[in-house]
């Protein structure tokens, strides 16, 4: 979700930056809703080109390839033929090919400059934006013959020059659609074996949207090997876990979940290093590059691959032969731009026309970027001398890059000549600059709207908040901002109080809960009614109280950790102070990735409350066990819920997953893999097992209960460890400790687990599992019994071979019930056979 932020205020910030009449530009870093635009934009397959006034609807988002928006065109001119498809009053989608983050933008152009010796080109080399958008026409067009629509690709118009954010953009078509929607689904392994490629009967599979979209994107990326768009293929490739939020579903096609699918991006944001893959997908990618012969990847196609395609193909691209051709000249232009010598190799060393290209697209991109002007371009563009030189300046830190403005810019040079020669211009220009930073803040969310007025009014306030601007927003928030602090505090320690003693506010919480999943779309209208509907049920209560006692364990792990460490450090004053500091950060890491916290042991105590005082093992038999865990824990109550009441466990399970999820950067965008993943282990498997575990009650109750194996498995795991024992006597060693067999103490009482639980019939899952515990404490005690028998006969005292009795009846009762679980959790579905075409 976009931050929160007043554009009304960003607007009123820049009109203060004119009135100063700075001579330089302002830095712009992204657009804000109701801003109004000109550009001259060109048509992506002809010459014809329109000036298009046109206003931000709103900011959708951004990443390494660029910031995208909605817009609205208000009024179009055009000279001679306009162009085609763009209408005054239609709704359209912007991609301006620069990240709206500096860190973005960093990151993304040093893997472009190791990969390929230049700057991004995508982004200021229209040649490049050209060839890329014309490839996507031919996509469009191959997507017609192999899914029957060019729906499925969309469409783009347009392409202009945004000299402001100094970039290319590009106009397209807009989309109203989503990602995808967490769908329940009870019988995950049978969608298991879809996805290895079994044959299974459609009805026996749920989750038919997640199917569908990965049919497509699959289909899609076959296709564009076939074409020889090999690198573009790597925006749907399923298996970088970050490439379905590129394919959505259009509004309007929810009864089907096959129909309205519809790839968006074909723009790639980082360069994709062979020694550097950045998700589980790269290394195929990697691999299958090399084998094409393309060490570095990006957005490279293969012309000669197209061609053949295209041939085959002939009645389909009848009308869009000439657009090959533009497409060769702009590919032409595009990869003689760079060095890229791992394409070029030694032509960088003979190759007229490749140093030619480089230079030329250099300055338009130097114009593009507004570090030269009409009059500079042309003058330093004249001459392959100046432009080396201007080159060379730009890796001279500073001052290379004051010199190549006032060289090649007026607005800038006027600008340095007024800083050193004029007091009063220096101030404005200090103060400009206030204002350029409080613009960016705002939109941040560090500052508020006054603040951010305050700023532009007093350069002190300017340089109060600077010292900030480096730490975590919520961090500047909470330091500079007494409101803010005020709120953050009686959030984390007043409100969950409040939720625990307040029904009013707990149903007020699910509200605003059930309105938020709304607009995340992970809750539909239907769904929504039935909370609300269901809201003043006992049962809704008691859990939106235990929900609200959760919250309150929330800081419980953080306060108990920096406590410990400050202690810990107190307590030790003979370590130097970087000694000392390292292990207080030490601990309160670790406090973060134990398994059980502080904060978690105070929930689940408290669901082991509810339980004893109300007697009352059943509405809490899944929450008694995992609000002991930590993170996981704070589903335990949703998962709780899903039999009494799915909608709301399935909404509460999806509203705290994501939550969690979306903390990941990358991949942890809306509507990628990973928000799937945590959903469906939350909440789709525990409903999958039960499944399962209902199937097979059934058929097990037919089936006679027997108890005699629980002995028989007691005394063949003891049996092992006698054997171990005597093995260790006889070679002259002393009886053997658990951590000498580590192995078979991990092995044996699993097995013997397992052993119990598949054979004991028709028996209940709880006389299963207490079956597997019993068998845990039976040979640990046969063990303890062998052990002293056998130090006995070898002169051992009987007190030293039965010191670890309870660590043996602990662990052994631990990993044969572990044994049980695991079994009766991997236990094939009954109707799994049945499923298999």
């Amino acid at each position: 979700m976009t931050q929160e932020y007043s554009a009304k205020i960003c607007r009123q910030l820049k009109s203060r930056f004119q009135r100063l009449s700075i001579h330089r530009p302002m830095r712009v870093s992204r657009y804000d809703a109701g801003d109004r635009l000109i550009f001259q934009v060109k048509d992506v397959t002809s010459i014809n080109t329109s000036q298009v006034k046109l206003k931000i609807e709103k900011f959708v988002g951004g990443g390494f390839a660029g910031q995208v928006y909605k817009v609205k065109i208000v009024q179009i001119k055009s000279k001679g033929k306009p162009v085609k498809k763009l209408k005054e009053g239609g709704i359209y989608a912007m991609k301006i090919l620069i990240p709206p983050s500096g860190f973005s933008k960093f990151f993304r152009n040093i893997l472009y400059w190791i990969g390929f010796q230049g700057p991004f080109q995508i982004q200021i080399n229209p040649a490049a934006a050209r060839a890329g958008a014309l490839w996507q026409k031919f996509i469009r067009r191959a997507a017609k013959i192999r899914f029957g629509e060019e729906k499925t690709v969309v469409d783009i118009y347009g392409l202009f020059e945004d000299t402001a954010l100094g970039s290319v953009g590009e106009l397209s078509e807009w989309i109203d659609g989503r990602t995808w929607r967490l769908e329940v689904d009870d019988r995950l392994d049978f969608l298991k074996l879809w996805r290895k490629g079994k044959k299974v009967n459609k009805r026996w599979l749920g989750s038919p949207e997640y199917r569908a979209k990965y049919e497509f994107m699959h289909e899609f990326v076959k296709l564009m090997h076939d074409m020889g768009a090999h690198e573009f293929a790597r925006q749907y490739e399923w298996s970088t876990c970050k490439s379905q939020p590129n394919c959505l579903k259009r509004t309007g096609s929810r009864d089907n979940p096959a129909k309205g699918m519809v790839a968006v991006d074909f723009r790639a944001g980082l360069t994709l290093l062979p020694f550097l893959p950045m998700s589980p997908g790269d290394f195929k990618l990697i691999i299958s590059g090399l084998f094409r012969g393309s060490f570095v990847q990006f957005d490279r196609g293969n012309i000669q691959t197209l061609e053949r395609f295209i041939q085959k193909h002939k009645s389909n691209f009848t009308d869009m032969m000439g657009i090959l051709d533009d497409l060769k000249a702009s590919e032409d232009i595009y990869r003689n731009s760079v060095p890229d010598i791992t394409h070029n190799l030694f032509r960088i060393f003979y190759s007229k026309k490749l140093w030619f290209t480089m230079l030329s697209s250099a300055v338009t991109g130097w114009k593009i970027k507004s570090l030269l002007d009409k009059k500079g371009s042309e003058k330093i563009g004249r001459s392959n001398i100046k432009t080396m030189l201007f080159l060379i300046l730009g890796f001279i830190p500073f001052l290379g890059g004051l010199i190549r403005k006032s060289w090649g810019h007026e607005a800038w040079r006027k600008h340095y000549l007024q800083l050193f020669s004029s007091l009063e211009y220096l101030k404005k220009a200090f103060r400009a600059k206030a204002i350029e930073s409080a613009i960016v803040w705002h939109r941040a969310g560090r500052i508020t709207e006054n603040t951010s007025l305050g700023i532009s009014k007093n350069v002190f306030t300017f340089l109060a908040h600077l010292p900030f601007s480096f730490l975590p927003i919520g961090l500047h928030k909470f330091l500079t901002n007494w409101q803010y602090a005020r709120e953050r505090l009686d959030y984390l320690f007043v409100r969950p109080v409040r939720l625990y003693f307040d029904a009013k506010e707990r149903e007020k919480w699910l509200r605003d809960m059930v309105t938020e999943g709304q607009e995340e779309q992970i809750l539909t209208k239907e769904d929504a009614g039935i909370i609300l509907s269901r809201i003043k049920e006992p049962f809704i209560q008691k859990y939106l109280k235990s929900l609200a006692v959760h919250v309150c364990t929330l800081p419980v792990t953080q306060v108990v950790s920096v406590i410990v460490a400050i202690v810990y450090v107190l307590l030790h004053p003979e370590y130097p102070r970087e000694q000392a500091w390292m292990i207080g950060l030490g601990i309160i890491a670790l406090f973060q990735v134990v398994p059980i916290s502080p904060g978690s042991v105070v929930r689940g105590l408290y669901v082991v409350y509810l339980v004893i005082k109300e007697k009352n093992l059943k509405d809490y038999n899944l929450a008694v066990f995992l609000g002991f865990f930590k993170y996981i824990g704070y589903l335990a109550f949703p998962i709780q819920m899903a039999y009494r009441y799915p909608v709301l466990a399935r909404f509460m399970a999806a509203h705290w997953a994501n939550g969690s999820v979306h903390i990941v950067p990358v991949f942890g965008e809306s509507g990628a893999l990973l928000e799937h993943w945590v959903y469906r282990l939350f909440y789709n498997w525990p409903l999958t097992i039960r499944r399962r575990m209902q199937k097979r009650l059934k058929i097990r109750k037919k089936k006679p209960t027997r108890y005699w194996h629980i002995v028989f498995f007691a005394f063949f795991a003891a049996t092992i460890f006698g054997l171990a024992d005597y093995y260790y006597l006889q070679k002259n060693l002393p009886l053997p400790g658990l951590s000498d067999i580590w192995w078979i103490v991990l092995i044996v009482p699993a097995l013997a687990g397992a052993g119990i639980t598949l054979g004991f019939g028709g028996a209940s899952i709880g006389k299963r599992i207490s079956g597997a515990a019993v068998c845990g404490v039976v040979a640990a005690i046969c063990y303890a019994i062998i052990s002293a028998v056998l130090g006995m006969n070898d002169g051992i005292v009987f007190k030293e071979t039965a010191t670890h009795f309870a660590w043996r009846v602990f662990i052994f009762t631990l990993f044969s019930t572990i044994g049980a679980v695991i079994t009766e959790l991997k236990i094939p579905d009954p109707d799994i056979r049945k499923s298999l075409i």
